[in-house]
């Protein structure tokens, strides 16, 4: 049977009042594009979130430390600026980890961008090397419970404060400053074996060449000059603590970009990046424990709030000025020259190793992201054919290529040469492949 519906008067009005609530709720979620003068405006946002593991969890850097943490001496936190200008993003991670190992770089970076709706090329997802962090993983079959656990965990955590970071968008300035340290030094020094022949092993070489320049990024907001977000580079392994330290610890980046949110406040946010430090330990290295009798100031803590009174004495003289962009950046797999790890290079006949290489570029600051562990003398040599005024290194980028030595290190040896996938010759290319992308950025019409 077919029923004849009627429309009376009243009910006829209720429903296209019904209607009206309904358009206007859904032009209000809607996203809106921004107004044609926002689109020329240099936007930004920072955030910060913890991700101390709440439970015992293996811990990353040292393959003879096989039990599990015992404790936590201060907090791991993801940190995130994130830029935007017209339609374009560019987002740079700082997580508290020793790096993307293990396979996690792609799932976690994909959760990110899908989260996010960024393009890859639009995400700096970086590590700060420190060695008292938990073992990422995925794998329940070889991982421990509890990691596999934080590291599911960790994603929705950095899927979280990137969200953040970009709900947080506003007019910014920047203003960028250079500093030195004494905290890292150079750690291939030469010894004699038994023979009286010189070998290269990992402790301090204060004769051999070390990149001291600290690098400081102050973001502030548009309207006055106090710093939202105080981004800043140095090379150094956060090594500080060593295979005997089952406590969970930022180690000496961590610890700095802690001191500094504390001195400047908790509004105030300080992603740390290791610089190019494949050949850069702290002053005082593999410590067992931080030891704090009789007044002692843990070493940890002192070279910490060292590096982060340097960033706070840089950012006292850098005056912001506003800056209309552009934002511009590129991801690639680039393939080096190769050999086996454990291997001599001249095994590695016509091999290639993969190495993920981002650039990026917000007005005239430059950021070379390199998934590996780059020699200091290699960032020195991006840092100075670079066409930027500005150009800062961050490894433990987008991937965990390991170490990628110089061309004559090989000849020297050495720990990092030995475990190293790439032969000699390849951060030279590295060098030429990332001088390459930056200036084909500078040229790139805005």
């Amino acid at each position: 049977m077919n029923a004849k519906i009627n429309w009376p008067g009243a009910v006829s009005r209720a429903a296209g009042q019904i209607l009206t609530v309904l358009l206007w709720v859904t032009c209000l979620t809607l996203p809106r594009p921004l107004p044609a003068a926002a689109q020329d405006v240099l936007r930004a946002g920072a955030a910060r979130i913890e991700i101390t593991p709440t439970q015992p969890v293996t811990m990353a850097g040292y393959a003879s430390r096989t039990n599990v943490s015992q404790g936590v001496h201060d907090q791991l936190s993801a940190r995130v600026v994130a830029f935007a200008h017209g339609d374009r993003k560019l987002v740079l991670v700082s997580v508290d980890s020793l790096g993307f190992y293990g396979g996690t770089a792609n799932p976690l970076r994909q959760a990110v961008l899908e989260a996010s709706r960024l393009e890859p090329a639009e995400l700096f997802l970086c590590a700060i090397h420190t060695h008292s962090a938990p073992t990422l993983t995925l794998d329940a079959q070889k991982g421990h419970p509890n990691n596999v656990a934080y590291t599911k965990w960790l994603q929705g955590r950095l899927v979280e404060v990137v969200r953040q970071a970009l709900d947080r968008l506003a007019p910014v300035q920047l203003g960028v400053g250079s500093g030195s340290s004494p905290v890292g030094v150079n750690r291939r020094e030469v010894t004699q074996d038994n023979a009286g022949k010189s070998r290269i092993v990992l402790g301090r070489n204060p004769w051999a060449v070390t990149d001291r320049e600290v690098q400081v990024l102050k973001v502030a907001r548009a309207a006055g000059s106090e710093p939202l977000a105080v981004l800043f580079a140095y090379a150094t392994h956060s090594t500080s603590l060593g295979p005997g330290n089952y406590i969970v610890s930022g180690d000496v980046h961590g610890l700095a970009a802690q001191f500094l949110e504390n001195y400047l406040g908790p509004e105030v946010v300080a992603p740390a990046f290791a610089g190019a430090s494949g050949n850069i330990d702290p002053w005082v290295r593999v410590l067992p424990d931080f030891r704090t009798n009789n007044g002692w100031v843990p070493e940890p803590v002192l070279m910490g709030t060292m590096l982060g009174e340097e960033v706070g004495r840089v950012l006292e003289k850098i005056k912001s000025s506003a800056m209309n962009g552009p934002i511009r950046s590129i991801f690639k797999s680039i393939e080096l020259s190769g050999k086996p790890r454990g291997e001599s290079a001249a095994s590695g006949a016509g091999r290639s190793t993969t190495f993920n290489l981002a650039v990026g570029r917000v007005g005239d600051v430059a950021f070379v992201g390199l998934g590996g562990e780059v020699f200091n003398e290699l960032g020195k040599a991006i840092k100075s054919a670079s066409p930027f005024q500005t150009t800062f290194l961050m490894t433990h980028c987008n991937g965990a290529a390991g170490y990628v030595p110089t061309r004559p290190s090989y000849d020297e040896g050495g720990y990092e040469v030995q475990s190293s996938s790439f032969a000699p010759g390849a951060g030279e290319q590295l060098v030429e492949e990332a001088t390459r992308m930056l200036r084909e950025l500078k040229e790139a019409p805005d």
